[in-house]
């Protein structure tokens, strides 16, 4: 009964700083609560259409008209105009005025009444992946279309009947899993919730331990608001708040986001609850063990900010975790959040069950098990080392 006691104690006294926190109050409210729906509405209307793009025609044929107009019907070519010469695209792109040049031969509709094969140049810029994915796209389809077109054309001049032939001999169809938009908040949303869930509590742990930090050095190592509990009522109270605080905002995270937003959503709440619950659970130990390296209450935004990108990295989503050297796929498999987007994006997008998902669920587990480990060893030296160290002091108590 006095271990249960010291429980509820730490949780209420944990609940309460938290509350009284305006930083941390950001960290764990506003930030989850605002950063989805900022990051949604950047990256809406999620695929990029109609990018400028200037056509150099240098053979001025009906053949190259037809393929500027095929180019211009697709959703990604926006065609601003014509340039003279080469030199006068690059200074429409240098100037930003555009993004892609097509060039088109003076001998392209030669080669294509002699029957031979006729090249279009064709430049991108590159500073953005994504609008070269979106010019790539329409051009296969245009490229596509127009050599089933010309070979309609000369089988007919060839005498041969074309009636029956329709499309290419061998067509292909692309069925987009999950993402069936293929758009880019419908592919990184799922993933970046997941890590912003994982840093924002991060951040409000860390806070609260540099803050406390803070209020031991004005206090000659006394804690005026510390609750003297032993190491597992502790860690446990304290994650019992973080939990209280969390899982409520996942539902609005990873329920409501996506409903409000369009984006994929196959599985329920119901669905991912378990992989969602142990992955803040582990969050939550390893908050209690890397708050070790938080000195002061400032410490925490270096700390946890400097990881943000790193997780990100690790996670996945920019790379793919299969192509890693075994260090880093080492590296990756401690994050909580790595294995929290790889079993949640397979369950929101694709429909998987826990079941499918073993080794990700236990996976979890074992690093819950690990930092837990960790947490309650920073404690237990944590306090043996308070102890030792505090001096009384006498006056007002800061």
């Amino acid at each position: 009964m006095n271990w249960l006691k010291s429980l509820f104690r730490v949780w209420r006294r944990e609940t309460r700083l938290v509350f009284t926190d305006m930083g941390v109050i950001l960290f764990f409210f506003a930030l989850p609560i605002a950063y989805p729906v900022v990051y949604t509405l950047i990256y809406n209307p999620e695929v990029v259409k109609k990018i400028d793009t200037v056509v150099v025609d240098n053979s001025r044929t009906a053949e190259s008209r037809e393929l500027v107009r095929e180019l211009g019907a697709t959703q990604s070519f926006n065609i601003i105009g014509y340039a003279s010469d080469i030199n006068e695209a690059k200074t429409a792109w240098h100037e930003k005025k555009c993004y892609g040049v097509v060039e088109i031969p003076s001998d392209y509709a030669t080669r294509l009444g002699r029957g031979e094969q006729a090249v279009a140049q064709f430049y991108c810029d590159l500073s953005l992946m994504i609008r070269y994915r979106q010019y790539l796209f329409s051009l296969t389809d245009v490229q596509m279309n127009e050599a089933m077109r010309i070979t309609s054309q000369r089988l007919a001049q060839g005498g041969l009947i074309t009636s029956s032939i329709e499309g290419l001999p061998v067509n292909s169809q692309a069925n987009f899993l999950g993402d069936v938009t293929q758009g880019f908040a419908s592919f990184v949303m799922p993933g970046v919730v997941v890590l912003i869930l994982q840093q924002s509590m991060l951040l409000g742990i860390t806070m609260l331990a540099g803050t406390a930090r803070d209020r031991r050095r004005r206090n000659g190592g006394i804690d005026p608001l510390d609750y003297n509990a032993g190491p597992l009522a502790t860690v446990l109270g304290k994650s019992l708040c973080y939990m209280m605080i969390y899982l409520p905002l996942s539902y609005y995270i990873l329920e409501i986001i996506p409903y409000m937003f369009a984006l994929p959503h196959v599985g329920t709440f119901w669905n991912f609850m378990p992989m969602v619950f142990v992955m803040l659970l582990a969050t939550t130990f390893l908050g209690q063990t890397i708050q070790v390296f938080v000195r002061e209450r400032e410490s925490s935004l270096l700390v946890v900010v400097f990881t943000s990108v790193v997780f990100l990295f690790l996670s996945g989503l920019t790379w793919p975790r299969y192509a890693f050297n075994k260090f880093w796929y080492m590296i990756s498999e401690l994050v909580p959040s790595t294995l929290g987007i790889e079993s949640l994006i397979r369950i929101n997008s694709n429909g998987a069950t826990i079941s499918d998902l073993g080794q990700y669920y236990w996976g979890l587990w074992a690093l819950t098990g690990l930092y837990f480990v960790t947490a309650l060893l920073i404690r237990y030296f944590a306090t043996r080392g308070l102890r030792t160290q505090a001096i009384p002091t006498t006056g007002d108590v800061g």
